[in-house]
């Protein structure tokens, strides 16, 4: 059976923690649409790192191209944990903080015992915004701190499939 994309019947807290859900769970099953469904429209921002190292995307179609495609079609696991929320009563904005880990693989490579992997662990915070349309809490701006990182760092270094 098929989850649909937006759940019904969940709190605000939920609701919020369910758009970064989407944005993961979309990475790791290679759904577009679910994926869309986590930003606030193509004026949102993702940033990868901290201070001198960090990677700046400037909008959903550059997160597309940077993130989604390049880690879409690979074989991965993103799970996140002690979710934050920060929101006050009746607000339409939050900021959501977790703490994060991914495994990637290449494309039909995952389950092998020695196959290249590279495991990331870090922290999210990402600013949330309620969409005035339909009410959907979704992801504005998305930072990933890397604390650690195992593996075969090269699985990521590859151009985005065309």
């Amino acid at each position: 059976m098929a989850v649909p994309v937006l759940l019904s019947g969940l709190t605000t807290r939920e609701a919020i923690i369910d758009a970064m859900t989407r944005a993961l769970v979309a990475l790791d099953h290679n759904d577009v649409e679910l994926f869309n469904s986590a930003w606030a429209g193509e004026d949102v921002v993702a940033q990868i790192g901290v201070d001198d190292d960090k990677k700046f995307l400037p909008n959903l179609s550059v997160i597309r191209m940077a993130i989604f495609d390049r880690i879409g079609p690979m074989d991965t696991t993103h799970s996140f944990t002690t979710p934050r929320v920060h929101v006050h009563e009746g607000a339409d904005t939050a900021v959501l903080t977790t703490v994060s880990l991914a495994q990637h693989c290449p494309a039909g490579r995952g389950k092998e015992p020695d196959g290249p992997k590279y495991l990331v662990a870090g922290e999210y915070t990402a600013d949330m915004v309620r969409d005035a349309a339909d009410g959907v809490w979704k992801i504005k701006k998305w930072v990933l701190k890397i604390n650690w990182a195992q593996g075969d760092a090269s699985i990521l270094d590859g151009p985005p499939p065309s």
